[in-house]
């Protein structure tokens, strides 16, 4: 587990003129609550958020949110992002117990390379980006590391065929993919192209008739009018 002391600064004024006000000065608005707390308006520093959330535990990172000298053991619940800048535009804290279980979502990542597969063709694919988990703060664990080098084109990777830390279990059924193979056949590609080419060159063919059965109409055509012009001569 990550600890980390995050200086809150109280005061704030609520509402979107004074969210704004702290923005422009680089502090973003938050609200810390939980375990039966008087919810508190608070700011932190943009700087120091960063650098609290830096660690290996990413947004699971357990805080000692300082507020008012008081330091309040919370992990971040909610962080909302600009819709185009993508910046941090206000962060939801939860007091929690050290000893009481929460609910987190653990990062995956993929260990190893999968020779088989790639032999094959394949491509070892992940269902699931994050796992969530219910544990103690104390037993967070930074990610979830599945190998994936004994994985050959038939092999799918289930919850119940990774080993979870101690103290952490997960909320999905067992039988839950977390990491599939995916493989597209060369020939098969070849194979759905070629009725269209096929089709293709059958309608340049059917095109080129017609063009030619037009033509010959039209030559006839001229034959006609050209004879009715001799009739007509001659009549005349």
């Amino acid at each position: 587990m990550s600890e980390t002391v995050l200086i809150a600064n109280t005061g704030r004024e609520t509402g979107s003129a004074s969210a704004r006000r702290l923005r422009a000065n680089d502090e973003i608005p938050a609200v810390l609550y939980g375990h039966g707390m008087t919810p508190l308006h608070i700011s932190v520093a943009r700087r120091d958020l960063r650098t609290a959330l830096s660690g290996s535990a990413g947004l699971n990172t357990v805080l000692d949110l300082t507020v008012d000298g008081t330091a309040y053991p919370a992990i971040i619940k909610d962080l909302q992002r600009h819709p185009v800048k993508r910046n941090v535009s206000h962060v939801d804290f939860i007091q929690i117990n050290l000893s009481e279980e929460i609910t987190v979502n653990i990062p995956i990542r993929l260990e190893g390379e999968a020779t088989a597969v790639a032999a094959e063709g394949g491509l070892v694919d992940p269902a699931m980006d994050t796992l969530e988990v219910v544990t103690t703060p104390r037993n967070i664990p930074d990610e979830i590391v599945i190998d994936v080098s004994r994985m050959d084109m038939d092999t799918v990777i289930h919850l119940a065929d990774i080993e979870l830390p101690d103290g952490v279990t997960a909320t999905a059924d067992d039988d839950v993919a977390l990491v599939t193979v995916l493989f597209i056949r060369a020939e098969e590609l070849e194979s759905d192209a070629e009725p269209d080419e096929v089709e293709e060159g059958e309608e340049g063919e059917e095109g080129e008739g017609a063009e030619g059965e037009e033509g010959a109409d039209g030559e006839s055509a001229d034959a006609a009018e050209g004879d009715g012009g001799k009739d007509a001569s001659d009549s005349e």
